[in-house]
């Protein structure tokens, strides 16, 4: 019968990291693919306000975003504390909210042009009257899916 010697000398090989930098530049990769990055600069406060009962969009490519709400500090010497419009990264009056409408469904394909959702998120003490004016502007450049942005509060 044979004889099975332990060599206790012996130590275990080390870890191989040659596939290190592969794996690496895939993750790296991977998350630089994945991950959007936000495309408005916020010049406004934007604190919604709170509801119980909330629907997810379907499509957000398919949504055109327009922010009420005071200036932040940095921006309140040249536009006060008054509610504002921000569309896109510019401040703007309630007369522009047509001709953003109408460079949103240029920007957009001709077959989700129909499709395209105008979303109000305002800050959650802004009066009613600017909301009004943009509304009615709205109506103008024939934007009638309208949607208001809130937070989801816990029940």
């Amino acid at each position: 019968m044979a004889k099975f010697k332990k060599e206790g000398s012996k130590e275990t090989p080390a870890i191989s990291t040659a596939s290190l930098p592969d794996i690496v530049f895939m993750l790296l990769f991977f998350f630089m693919v994945s991950t959007t990055m936000r495309e408005v600069d916020l010049k406004i406060q934007n604190k919604l306000p709170s509801a119980s009962q909330v629907t997810k969009l379907e499509k957000k490519s398919l949504v055109s975003t327009i922010y009420v709400g005071e200036p932040k500090a940095a921006f309140q010497k040249n536009f006060g504390t008054e509610p504002v419009v921000q569309l896109n990264d510019q401040i703007s009056k309630v007369d522009a909210v047509g001709n953003f409408i109408a460079a949103e469904r240029e920007s957009r394909k001709e077959e989700d042009r129909n499709k395209m959702t105008v979303s109000l998120k305002v800050q959650d003490k802004t009066k009613m009257g600017i909301i009004t004016n943009i509304k009615q502007e709205l109506r103008k450049a024939q934007a009638l899916k309208l949607n208001y942005s809130v937070r989801k509060t816990a029940k």
